[in-house]
């Protein structure tokens, strides 16, 4: 928190705005003799009151303790903001460039602090609190409530400059920026921080991880094949190959199905988003909530995600199995007897079996191809942090084009028997 408040507090002095949350508080000290770390507080504390009434008495009295730490926190956060703000005082820059400079600053500072937030996973804003509040009481996607707050106190502090100051102050490109890059930043640094989980994890939790390690012996635990494929590869009829050979279950369509239950989302739409990212989810990157882990989060892309993570664990509890697709190489990432492939080809014997096999048209095929693959790259990377086909990443890659179906079946089922 004290780091955001230090992201705040350079933003603010870069003279090109402030975050939305904070444009109100900046916009009345300007005209009174609050500071602005004052009016944080006011204006968190409104929020904290306004997200528990609208939570109701049951889901109130399961958050009490959460909402009761962020208060003592909100005022260590609003200070700090008072103290960063003074003892960058001597920071009022006049060239364009600086104030850029300082806004970028700010902007990876206010990330840094959010991320840490996240992983600590005890408590996040008032602000936060209060959107989730609407979005759980009017069942509104995340976005779209996080959005209308931010425009809503953008607005708010417009219209009290005008009134006030007689101009718009406070408000500049800066707020935009800081709305729209803030979130997305977080994301890119939540990997650089997992070196803090062993110490953010209790004692009680590692240990037990420990030992659930050291009793599934990989020689004698169910055999889990996770198949990640480029599209056109072959990759479906090889997982059915490797299972009808080991004897196994082979999971595609079913994970599909078994979405839709989990999540109350119809299977056309999970098989419409699951593995792809379109325009609106790009856009969501901004929206999303980086304040709440992902399996806290409200967009429905996360939902969807969180659910299908959920299906594949349930599936890999029920013995040795074949799954394609669908970040299970990450989600499984801890099992003790998980063989990871990944499968790929040339783009001119991708277009041969989407045209052969698959019955696709040929016209702008190839074009298909590479925008299925850029899709799968983005949705793995947003919501794993790591890159796809990156042979770091697997225990095996197989080039459908040179070895064929049926011989990359049998490398795989010797690796699953040799391990």
């Amino acid at each position: 928190m004290i780091v955001s408040a230090l992201g705040i507090a350079l933003v603010t002095r870069a003279l090109l705005g402030t975050s939305p949350i904070s444009s109100i508080p900046l916009v009345l000290s300007q005209f009174t003799s609050g500071t602005i770390g004052l009016y944080t507080l006011y204006l968190n504390l409104l929020l904290l009151l306004l997200a528990a009434l609208l939570m109701g008495w049951q889901q109130e009295k399961c958050h009490r303790v959460e909402m009761l730490l962020l208060v003592p926190v909100t005022v260590v956060f609003a200070a700090s903001i008072d103290v960063f703000m003074w003892l960058l005082r001597w920071y009022v820059p006049v060239q364009y460039v600086w104030k850029v400079v300082g806004l970028v600053l700010g902007c990876l500072t206010l990330a840094l602090g959010i991320t840490g937030e996240v992983k600590a996973n005890v408590v996040m804003m008032a602000g936060e609190y209060f959107v989730r509040a609407v979005v759980n009481r009017f069942h509104k996607d995340f976005g779209l409530v996080k959005l209308c707050f931010d425009v809503g106190c953008v607005t708010v502090a417009i219209v009290l400059s005008l009134v006030f100051v007689g101009s718009v102050s406070g408000v500049r490109e800066g707020t935009v920026v800081a709305a729209l890059v803030t979130g997305p930043l977080t994301h890119v640094m939540m990997p650089l921080l997992n070196l803090l989980d062993p110490w953010l994890s209790s004692s009680s939790e590692i240990e037990g991880k420990s030992q659930d390690v050291a009793t599934a012996d990989a020689a004698t635990a169910p055999v889990i094949v996770t198949i990640s494929r480029q599209f056109g590869s072959g990759g479906r009829q090889l997982g059915q190959a490797v299972a009808e050979q080991l004897g196994v279950p082979f999971y595609d369509r079913e994970i599909i199905d078994m979405t839709a239950l989990e999540s109350d989302m119809s299977s056309e739409y999970v098989e419409r988003n699951e593995q792809s990212q379109s325009p609106s989810d790009l856009l969501s990157l901004a929206l999303r909530d980086y304040e709440a882990p992902l399996e806290k989060s409200l967009t429905r892309s996360d939902r969807l995600f969180v659910a299908q993570c959920q299906v594949i664990r349930h599936l890999s509890q029920q013995g040795s199995c074949v799954i394609l697709g669908r970040c299970a190489d990450v989600v499984l990432k801890d099992y003790p007897a998980l063989v990871r492939v990944y499968c790929y080809t040339t783009l001119a014997d991708a277009a041969h079996r989407c045209v052969e096999q698959y019955g696709m048209s040929s016209k702008g095929i190839e074009q298909t191809i590479l925008s299925k693959n850029r899709a799968r790259v983005a949705h793995y990377q947003h919501y794993t942090g790591q890159r796809w086909g990156d042979h770091n990443n697997y225990d095996l890659m197989i080039n459908t084009a040179c070895t064929g179906i049926d011989t990359a079946a049998r490398l795989i089922v010797d690796l699953c028997r040799a391990k």
